[in-house]
């Protein structure tokens, strides 16, 4: 199987930590924290290193954003309940960090006629009056892919990278069936 490139560009993570959190004080305690409970329910907390942003709910709900990696997301989530203990918000010391959806992209050298892979492949959505892009769902693993006319892939809704290249290896299996042969980009 050829290897295509990923560039993961959006891991999002979560956690409950079991406990309330009070968000107008931790608004209070924490500098750069937004909270506008009439326009959304959770606060805003973004971090630099690495940068990501967490939604941080009063039922203990994090969801955390905008890492580009497993481990940065991880860490970035690690960073926002240790700020939130330094608030003095007494929360448990383990918790389980699950990955909800990864977004990364990668390229094949051709052009895609999507009106004609559209009408080949089931599950497959084109209307380029409404997106640019061919929407493809495949069930297992249970991912979408926005195809380009350029080449360019995207891939969202994977648990980890091995469900990334999983995936990508079906559609190239897909689209080779239906006549297009796929050569990986090395960028």
């Amino acid at each position: 199987m050829t290897e295509f490139h990923v560039k993961v560009e959006n891991v999002v993570a979560f956690t409950s930590l079991g406990k309330d959190i009070l968000l107008n004080k931790l608004v209070d305690d924490i500098e750069n924290a937004e909270y506008e409970p009439e326009q959304f329910p959770g606060l805003v907390y973004r971090t630099s290193e690495p940068r990501a942003a967490a939604l941080i709910f009063s039922s203990g709900k994090i969801v955390c954003t905008g890492a580009k990696s497993i481990d940065m997301a991880k860490i970035a989530m690690k960073k926002v309940v240790d700020r939130i203990r330094e608030a003095g918000i007494d929360l448990p010391h383990k918790f389980d960090i699950k990955v909800e959806n990864i977004v990364a992209s990668s390229k094949i050298m051709a052009q895609l006629n999507l009106e004609e892979i559209a009408f080949s492949l089931e599950n497959a959505e084109y209307e380029p009056e409404q997106f640019p892009g061919l929407v493809y769902r495949i069930s297992e693993p249970r991912v979408a892919f926005l195809l380009f006319s350029s080449g360019k892939i995207i891939c969202t809704g994977a648990h980890t990278i091995d469900d990334i290249h999983l995936a990508l290896g079906k559609l190239k299996e897909r689209l080779e069936k239906i006549g297009i042969k796929i050569t990986p980009a090395n960028d």
